[in-house]
């Protein structure tokens, strides 16, 4: 067997043809002393954009997902299959090789080693490489202190450069309780000191535009700034593989009990995402400030393939309550917007109690070939909880407290990987996923799974795949095919079914849908890359013109089509072209189109990078808005919508004013050709522009 192997992963000269008896015996004994090659500093918003153009719901969650694991990146000489498949960059067949290829030559010495696997091309180890670290001995704290790590001190801060309505001076119509009650800056602090495989210590600040700051409330968990994130975690001590103390998630099975991180939907990664890795517990460092464990939890190897998980977490909920007969008040919802700025906002701010302790077992079969789990979650509120008395909530939650349990399995043969989960909530409500993954050769992969959520499924910290925003009252189907034919071609398509058998918000009746997806991938080198996307969804939802006695449903259909082109020159300059079509039509109304234009260029110079954006868009009212991912600060996410007629543009500058040092400033302006006012209530501008300025600042130890 002949494989080629290349020495510049950066430049990507011409490999030499190497028989694996050669390569072993005299290529990687060299490796093993020669230099590691660069770590690149990724740009995660064009990672996400890569595998989902149309921007998913939980953007943010995943965004902070791909953080973690590049600022404690996988050593891969330990790494197991669902770490190396939740980076959705290897095929089961890659995965299947790297596997097979480790238990044969033992510990990898050099990141140059992975030319040697078969299946491993060069534009699948460039994308690889801001992931994975190498360690030569058997992890111990003294060789983990080793790893590449991260230690910085991060602070942001910026405000709207035109004044919004909530900021405006009170007058004699208006009080203090139409107005924000806190400065128009935000502000965003972040902490970290981590060590792949060791350590990871760190804390996050955050205040939104028009919050209070130093507003100290310990009984609410507000210390300070309107919101705090902490975390101390270790691992690999012996039998103990992770203790966590402060702020964290777990993802478990596929996600059907606790599923946190990469909680992906359907994209233009059509195969991997219907695939959930069990990743176990992670620090939480997001901004969204719901849906994640305060407390503590631990790891343990009771052998050498069997892990028990502990977690006991006791936080604060924002919440809305009203006074009750029965009750000495009841919860009708739990908002997750994470806003405190007008007295109403901050009135329902950390006011219910929530305590979790839950349980995660699993065992995995010999020679990585897969496992099997329990997972187990009970919740407890010191509030009733019961949604609005409406048709659509009849089987929503009601109570004070819910337990969920479930198995979870996946199991590997050949290239093609077997998984599925069941769960059953304290309602009798139950929820089943199962599916597969195959490589057929090297050039077509496919997947399919099923999933069964009942209408009194109830899982609160539970993310499995899904139609809507949450696993419950769903049924559906799902398959999807990727054909390479030749390395720069490469075509993707999934289909998906869903029927949801009970009413939902805004939808009168049972109802049902379905969405298809269709991408071409065009690598002409490593500097041109292009793609086409067509996307459309077909949804019932309410006649309008119903009686509200005698509902009826009529179609919704949503288009989206897109052209992308990227052009790059390594360390000297990027540029990036998409044309962007959509539309939203409710049968038999006329319907609503929108198509946007941008042109993005990025420079580098010795210490300075140059991004800046120049777009045009043009749609026919907000229905038809479209999302388009922009380059943003380190640790910063933006997708703007842009609807009716105007322009969109951003200069970013990032300074490296030492080697530890870094700054970006970044100027943002949307400007409307067609409108007056832009927005609505406290948010409101008079006037037809939008800018914004931010300040980062980064300091690396």
């Amino acid at each position: 067997m002949k494989i080629t192997y290349a020495f510049d992963l950066q430049g990507f000269p011409a490999g030499y043809s190497l028989y694996v008896t050669l390569l072993l015996g005299i290529c990687i004994p060299l490796l093993a002393i020669a230099q590691e090659p660069p770590r690149p500093e990724i740009d995660i918003n064009q990672f996400i954009a890569e595998l989902f153009p149309v921007p998913p719901d939980d953007s943010e969650e995943l965004y902070e997902a791909l953080l973690q694991l590049y600022a404690s990146p996988l050593d891969l000489n330990i790494a197991t299959p669902d770490d190396l498949a939740a980076t959705f960059i290897l095929n089961e067949e890659q995965l299947r090789a790297f596997f097979d290829y480790r238990a044969k030559a033992g510990a990898l010495l050099s990141l140059y080693e992975l030319q040697a696997i078969p299946g491993f091309d060069i534009y699948t180890i460039r994308k690889l490489l801001p992931f994975v670290t190498i360690s030569t001995k058997a992890v111990s704290i003294q060789e983990a202190l080793k790893n590449p790590g991260q230690h910085f001190l991060m602070i942001r801060s910026g405000k709207l450069i035109e004044r919004q309505k909530g900021f405006a001076p009170l007058d004699s119509n208006s009080n203090s309780v139409t107005r924000y009650q806190g400065s128009p800056f935000n502000g965003y602090l972040r902490y970290r000191n981590a060590r792949s495989g060791a350590y990871s210590i760190g804390i996050t600040l955050e205040k939104d535009s028009g919050e209070e700051i130093w507003h100290w409330n310990a009984r609410k968990q507000i210390f300070g700034i309107d919101y705090t994130s902490f975390h101390a975690q270790i691992l690999h001590r012996g039998r103990l593989k992770s203790l966590i103390i402060g702020d964290f998630q777990m993802q478990a099975g596929q996600g059907m009990i606790t599923g946190a991180g990469f909680s992906l939907g359907k994209g233009s990664e059509v195969i991997r995402t219907v695939y959930r890795s069990t990743t176990g517990l992670k620090p939480y460092t997001s901004t969204t400030e719901a849906n994640f464990f305060r407390g503590v939890a631990a790891s343990w190897s009771i052998t050498t393939r069997t892990d028990l998980t502990i977690l006991i977490s006791k936080t604060k909920r924002d919440a809305t309550q009203e006074p009750d007969s029965i009750y000495s008040g009841i919860t009708t919802s739990l908002p997750i917007t994470g806003y405190h700025r007008t007295p109403s906002e901050i009135e329902k701010h950390h006011i219910l109690r929530e305590q979790n302790m839950g349980m995660h077992f699993v065992h995995r079969f010999s020679s990585q070939k897969g496992q099997i789990g329990l997972t187990m979650l009970h919740t407890i509120y010191n509030s009733y909880i019961r949604k609005r008395d409406l048709p659509y909530n009849r089987y929503e939650f009601s109570g004070k407290q819910n337990l969920i349990a479930g198995l979870h399995g996946d199991y590997r043969w050949q290239n093609m990987r077997f998984f599925g989960e069941t769960a059953i909530s304290k309602s009798g409500g139950t929820g089943a996923i199962g599916g597969m993954i195959a490589s057929i050769g090297r050039r077509v992969d496919i997947s399919v799974m099923a999933r069964h959520y009942a209408r009194d499924f109830h899982t609160f910290y539970g993310n499995p795949i899904s139609e809507a925003t949450r696993p419950i009252n769903e049924r559906g189907a799902y398959t999807g095919v990727r054909w390479s034919p030749s390395r720069k071609w490469q075509w993707s398509a999934y289909f998906d079914y869903f029927r949801f058998p009970w009413l939902k918000y805004q939808v009168d009746k049972p109802s049902r849908g379905f969405d298809y997806f269709l991408h071409l991938l065009w690598k002409s080198s490593k500097r041109l890359n292009g793609y086409l996307l067509f996307h459309e969804k077909h949804k019932q939802v309410n006649d309008p013109a119903a009686e509200s006695n005698a509902p009826s449903l009529n179609w919704s259909v949503k288009r989206t089509a897109m052209f992308n082109i990227d052009y790059e020159i390594p360390l000297k300059c990027a540029f990036r072209t998409r044309l962007q079509y959509g539309g939203l039509k409710n049968k038999p109304s006329k319907g609503s189109n929108g198509l946007t234009i941008v042109q993005d260029v990025t420079w580098h110079l010795s210490k300075l990078e140059i991004s800046a954006r120049a777009a045009f868009f043009k749609t026919d009212d907000y229905d038809s808005r479209q999302y388009v991912y922009e380059k943003d600060m380190l640790y910063a996410f933006s997708i703007p919508a842009y609807y009716n007629t105007g322009t969109r543009h951003y200069l970013m500058l990032r300074y490296a004013v030492t080697k530890q040092l870094k700054i970006w400033l970044r100027w943002s302006q949307t400007r409307y050709s067609d409108i007056e006012k832009i927005s609505s209530g406290l948010n409101e501008i008079d006037g037809n522009k939008r800018s914004e300025a931010k300040l980062q600042v980064m300091y690396q130890f």
